[in-house]
């Protein structure tokens, strides 16, 4: 049986319908039927599901909040609740797949090189840090993970860049859109997929990144976004937008352990069409 947390964001939603089409069952969590930050509820979800595979999509991701009024919630949900989770799967001998972030490492490399698994984590952030201390948890706690990190995570579901840029053009004639700040996209459905590649093909367990192929700047990915839209998008710096998250100014990451056992990985232009193409379906 597969355990799913989050069930209703962008990933978990993603990975309900991809499980549906291949007849897998499955049950799925939110917070209404399961809060990560109780233990106890932990302990009897478990109990009552005895899991054999745990996709851990839950997660605090609102980074501003997180710097200040949100940061009791964001440590509670990403720290105390994963640990949580990785406890009640190691202790009914279940396999772990947990989605961390680009926001582990400090964003500061030159454009043009990009981050492997294996290099130090700093974060400049406390939604970095909370991500970063929960990786921690999971490594201590479990030997049968998969922990895989992403980058700007769009899709059909919730709220998200793509979203927000189609909401803007109906709205506006000119949108103001940073193009300092370097990373690749990554559709919720090509993670699903990554995810259920790793299961099903048995690969080793362990760290890998995924997003879709290609960097960009949220300048390019707006352009794409709305290339068939009546709307300027002007380039800004990241000055123009007064942020409480630092944000990455270069957070590619690499996608050669990905690639090398096999999975095939889509551009983000191409994930991108796919994406809308579904939504006007």
């Amino acid at each position: 049986m597969i355990l799913i947390t989050g069930a209703n964001g962008q990933l978990g939603t993603e990975l309900r319908y991809l499980l549906d089409e291949r007849d897998e069952d499955y049950v799925a969590t939110d917070v209404s039927q399961l809060d990560i930050t109780d233990a106890d509820q932990v302990d009897k979800v478990f109990s009552e599901v005895k899991p054999a595979l745990v996709f851990h999509c839950a997660a605090y991701t609102a980074v501003d909040k997180a710097e200040d009024k949100g940061k009791e919630l964001d440590y509670a949900i990403n720290v105390t609740g994963t640990e949580n989770i990785a406890k009640a799967t190691a202790t009914h001998g279940a396999t772990l797949v947990y989605i961390s972030s680009d926001y582990v490492f400090d964003g500061e490399k030159t454009v043009g090189e990009t981050w492997s698994e294996d290099e130090q984590t700093n974060p400049q952030t406390e939604y970095g840090r909370t991500k970063v201390i929960a990786e921690q948890k999971i490594q201590e706690t479990l030997k049968h993970f998969y922990l895989i990190r992403t980058s700007w995570l769009f899709g059909k579901y919730g709220k998200n860049f793509v979203s927000t840029m189609l909401d803007l053009a109906d709205k506006k004639e000119k949108i103001e859109v940073v193009n300092d700040q370097h990373g690749c996209p990554t559709w919720a459905r090509t993670l699903a997929e990554f995810i259920l590649y790793l299961i099903e093909f048995e690969k080793p367990f362990g760290i890998y990144h995924l997003s879709n192929l290609g960097p960009t700047t949220w300048y390019g990915f707006a352009k794409e976004i709305l290339k068939n839209k009546p709307v300027e998008i002007i380039p800004v710096n990241s000055e123009a937008f007064l942020q409480k998250a630092k944000r990455p100014k270069n957070s590619v990451l690499s996608l050669r352990k990905a690639q090398s056992v096999g999975f095939n990985i889509p551009t983000w232009q191409d994930a991108l069409k796919e994406m809308l193409k579904q939504v006007r379906k």
